[in-house]
């Protein structure tokens, strides 16, 4: 409230130059957590409209216009500027594309399950990425969405990108480029959870196959497809069933390591 009377406040009495300067003052810092809602994988999804993401931007850099030292933008001009605003970019971009390639393990990890249980035939078109996806990815891609906001996960992940104006204010150049092994480990944890999400699944689909082998080599009279596959899906939706908790208790916890990561970034900024 004291942000919003002083701006509110210091209107009337304001010329047109200094208008200018907080119009750019706002811009300046709503650049950092914009780019961040482009490219994080809740905030930056195509549904969401990108008049909405800008206000929001707007919005949230105005509530902390006067708790974030903002440098003089008369004083800014040509290769200064553009070199802070560079860095602005490379920050909130670099924090939402964690985000982003940590939740594509339920990505992989649904491509990986339909294409060892026959459920890769039932296939969308992803509006995301725009290429065909089978529908147990998107199914797997909402639970983690549903998993991280109940988790506050949105909250922690914009607390954090709001706490990085304190470490590295506006107008510091100099950057620590650690973020990109940051990038680097955060390939890895994206396989291996993908590999903790999809393990289950593809060993009990591993096992029955070898029964269906089994059932099928001492009767060969018994179509393989014809009684197999049916079998195969039925009991992918029985292990989803039964998976249900594990697959949730392994979101919590990249839930959890996409937060971190997000620390981690914005520590070793300096």
């Amino acid at each position: 409230m004291d942000t919003v009377n002083n701006f509110s406040q210091s209107l009337p009495g304001l010329e047109l130059s200094g208008l200018v300067s907080i119009i750019g003052a706002l811009a300046l810092t709503s650049i950092r957590v914009g780019s961040f809602f482009l490219a994080s994988p809740l905030f930056g999804y195509r549904i969401i409209p990108l008049q909405a993401r800008i206000v929001i931007s707007f919005a949230i850099s105005f509530l902390i216009y006067n708790k974030v030292d903002i440098p003089n933008i008369e004083s800014l001009a040509g290769l200064p500027l553009f070199s802070i605003i560079l860095v602005e970019l490379l920050i909130g971009i670099t924090s939402g594309l964690l985000l982003t390639i940590l939740f594509s393990a339920s990505n992989l990890a649904g491509e990986k399950i339909a294409a060892s249980t026959g459920l890769s035939f039932a296939g969308l078109i992803d509006p995301e990425s725009g290429t065909q996806t089978p529908v147990l990815s998107q199914i797997l891609s909402l639970f983690m969405i549903v998993v991280f906001l109940s988790l506050d996960g949105h909250l922690l992940a914009i607390s954090v990108i709001l706490e990085s104006y304190n470490i590295l204010p506006i107008g510091s150049t100099d950057i620590n480029l650690s973020m990109i092994k940051l990038g680097i480990d955060a390939g890895g944890l994206m396989f291996k959870f993908g590999a903790l999400i999809m393990l289950p699944l593809v060993v009990g689909i591993t096992l029955l196959n070898v029964i269906i082998g089994i059932v099928t080599r001492s009767a060969p009279t018994l179509n393989l497809f014809s009684f197999g596959f049916p079998i195969t899906m039925i009991f992918a939706f029985f292990l989803l069933y039964v998976c249900a908790i594990t697959i949730g208790s392994n979101f919590s916890n990249l839930t959890n390591v996409a937060v971190d990561f997000l620390y981690r970034l914005v520590e070793g900024l300096m």
